[in-house]
């Protein structure tokens, strides 16, 4: 009988379905299995690869399969899908995962730790609060505003609003100024939880030494920091910094043809979040130099000449990415580049 090569698993809530395949690509099994009995079963095969996708729960999965002895590969669900046949079912997308994770050309992700999910977690909680909290600040200008009660943006135009409910001189009816209390509330409750999420996210960011030595570059703070480390891969799959920048979605999109290279707009590939924030550092980095001039003969100081600023800080934030590869693979802190004379 044939050994098991390579089983690709299709993930799913309760019943998971499974494929087996071996050294040759001949299937050796099709199961589908309860979620009690995954462990159970896999425990009985001999040691081989274990191909997922990279879903919701794959990373544990991930985890608790490597203790068996297994190899856990997990596929992009993007590259996973040229290889689905005809109907689309569990079975065949069993099929195309172990498919795919035969192929020596197949990009892969990392299994994350308890660790990294648990950073992960804090990030995406914080940020669900404050994009919470914007949505209460929005909606209380808006019902404001249809009083006469005008604001710019921003939560530092909060405190105008409120003085303005508490003013007993004020016109807003009265049911308007309860309503107005209940948003405040909110408002202040969420203050509350996302300044202790932020005094957590510094308390572990002094503890963690690759955190704290991704803080020492410029436009990087706990945040982003916490976030690189959470989300993305091992700096050491990398080749170059390039290639970090290219998977966070900081390099032009080619559509390069007949030997002619065609650049268009940023690709936005990879991680949203490290993309998004690597560009917020970036325009921190440049609204500093505007207010008090970039270092003469830097790299900055040469950008800002008669280039639109959104452009300089793309460039930078590139700049940044590839600096954050080449300071985790060296395990260095940042070091101030070398200016060139004028």
């Amino acid at each position: 009988m044939v050994d098991v090569s390579i089983i690709g698993i299709d993930l799913a809530k309760r019943v998971f379905q499974l494929h087996g395949a071996g050294v040759d690509g001949s299937v050796i099994f099709r199961r589908k299995l309860s979620r009690v009995k995954l462990l159970e079963f896999l425990g009985r095969q001999p040691k081989c690869i274990v191909a997922m996708e990279a879903c919701a729960s794959a990373h544990f999965w991930g985890r608790e399969i490597e203790k068996l002895g297994h190899e856990i590969k997990l596929i992009p669900p993007i590259y996973v899908k040229p290889f689905v046949k005809r109907q689309k079912n569990d079975a065949a997308d069993a099929e195309a995962i172990a498919e795919a994770a035969s192929r020596p050309t197949m990009r892969f992700v990392a299994v994350k730790t308890e660790t990294q999910q648990a950073q992960g977690m804090m990030f995406r909680t914080r940020d669900l609060l404050v994009g919470q909290r914007t949505q209460l600040v929005n909606a209380l200008r808006g019902h404001l505003a249809e009083y006469g009660v005008v604001t710019a943006q921003g939560m530092i135009h909060v405190q105008r609003l409120a003085q303005e409910i508490e003013d007993p001189a004020s016109s807003l009816p009265d049911p308007v100024r309860e309503l107005g209390r209940i948003y405040l509330d909110q408002i202040a409750d969420y203050n509350s939880k996302i300044k202790s999420l932020n005094q957590e996210i510094r308390s572990r960011a002094k503890g963690d030494k690759d955190i704290a030595r991704l803080m020492t570059i410029p436009g990087i703070g706990p945040i982003s920091a916490m976030a690189i480390q959470a989300f993305a891969p091992p700096m050491e799959s990398f080749k170059s910094g390039r290639g970090f920048a290219a998977w966070a979605g900081l390099v032009p999109r080619q559509k390069s043809t007949g030997g002619k290279q065609i650049l268009g707009k940023t690709s936005k590939m990879g991680q949203r979040d490290i993309r998004r924030l690597l560009i917020i550092g970036a325009m921190s980095v440049i609204r500093w130099a505007v207010r008090n001039g970039p270092p003469k003969g830097s790299w900055l100081a040469r950008m800002m000449v008669g280039k639109p600023r959104m452009l300089v800080a793309m460039a930078l934030a590139n700049k940044m990415a590839r600096t954050v590869w080449a300071m985790m693979t060296k395990k260095q802190n940042y070091q101030v580049p070398v200016r060139v004379a004028a």
